[in-house]
């Protein structure tokens, strides 16, 4: 018998037209984000107006895929990237519906993350200063919108890291917001992965505030090497979409071969949304590398004395939304770095089914391994209670 609260790790705000123009640095308001009506593009089921976002020379997707939460369950083929502002359900930008709404899934609290806000991450990086505009204006936005129910609600922030002084500032002043972590791309500008060195003055930043870091599906920067990413998730084919992981491992394994965890053993990092089976796998591929080819590590050894499994285990979270498999290794994975989340209101979200789907997803799991991963590590890492 359940007797605890349910939260969700991973779950969004849909934004709405106005809020860069509401929310953002008056200097950068002629730049800001907003919302055009443009033709759709054709489908087997024709084409029509929809409302897209546009900044920095780039058009995002509209706003149906983003906010047809339950439509799967209804009629999967109905889901489309087409769609208007009108389409979205309250529940998706209002505090006060969302709980509602939430409580129809069976959770209790969320934490809150951006939709479009995403996308920015692809921006140019001759735009760099309008993305961390953005993020300063998205930032402002969540700590405002979780005020209504400050104990059910947790807000992630966003930074850009382009420029990593501007992006410790701005962490450093998320943290006076009460926000409870922050988005970093999951993969940076090309050049720059985050072994390189720049980046030490935020992972020491982050482990000093005690905030996490996050690194979210689909928020690669421009122009890396093979990657076809883009603003516009209409434009990504199947191959692009179910290969997902792969910017979230070569960013992961960068972190642990260079050392980071091991110069800031208290830091920790997410990866959201790209589930959690595919894991195992990478851990068994890293030590082997460090065991037996010290040389392609660049002869890297843990200063903990930890294999990159053990550093992995020690210092990286993971966030699902729909991986049975990933459960069933929960014991491999370490049951207390697994957090699951609906991903309301997106299509792809298990809401309002969610109960469903987990009294499904934990067949024959004990009722302490569903606490831990749909509640109590949530709870403690994002400090709910």
């Amino acid at each position: 018998m359940q007797d605890y609260r349910v939260i969700s790790a991973d779950s969004h705000v849909v934004e709405s037209p106005d809020l860069w123009e509401k929310w953002i640095d008056p200097r950068f308001k002629d730049r800001a984000p907003r919302v055009v009506k443009r033709p759709g593009f054709a489908t087997a089921k024709g084409t029509w107006e929809s409302d897209f976002w546009v900044a920095g020379g780039m058009q995002t997707s509209a706003f149906g895929f983003l906010s047809q939460a339950g439509v799967r369950y209804e009629d999967a083929e109905n889901i489309t990237f087409q769609g208007s502002w009108e389409d979205v359900p309250k529940g998706a930008y209002d505090p006060h519906a969302m709980i509602p709404a939430l409580e129809e899934d069976g959770v209790w609290g969320a934490i809150i993350q951006p939709t479009q806000g995403l996308s920015w991450y692809r921006m140019r990086e001759e735009e760099s200063d309008l993305l961390s505009a953005i993020c300063r204006g998205w930032n402002d936005y969540v700590a405002d919108f979780c005020t209504a129910y400050p104990d059910r609600l947790k807000g992630i922030a966003m930074l850009n890291v382009d420029d990593v002084n501007d992006a410790c500032a701005e962490l450093e002043r998320c943290a006076g917001l009460g926000l409870a972590g922050a988005f970093i791309p999951e993969y940076p500008v090309g050049d720059r992965p985050y072994g390189h060195a720049m980046y030490e003055r935020l992972w020491e930043t982050a482990e000093k505030l005690r905030i996490p870091l996050l690194l979210h599906v689909f928020t690669t920067r421009p122009n890396i090497p093979g990657c076809r990413i883009t603003a516009d998730e209409s434009e990504m084919t199947a191959a692009d979409i179910v290969t997902i992981e792969h910017w979230v491992q070569f960013s992961l394994a960068d972190m642990i071969f260079n050392g980071v965890f091991d110069r800031h053993p208290n830091l920790k990092v997410g990866s959201v949304e790209h589930e959690a089976a595919w894991i195992p796998h990478l851990w068994h591929r890293m030590d082997f590398m460090y065991a037996e080819r010290l040389e392609m590590v660049g002869g890297y050894r843990s200063e903990r004395g930890l294999l990159p499994s053990e550093t992995w285990k020690a210092n990286i979270f993971t966030e699902f939304m729909e991986d049975p498999i990933g459960i069933k290794m929960h014991e491999v994975l370490g049951v207390d770095s697994l957090m699951w989340g609906n991903d309301y209101p997106h299509a792809e979200s298990t809401w309002p089914k969610s109960k469903e789907f987990l009294d499904e997803a934990f067949t024959g799991q004990s009722e302490e391994v569903r606490r831990k991963i749909t509640s109590e590590n949530a709870a403690k890492m994002y400090g709910f209670w």
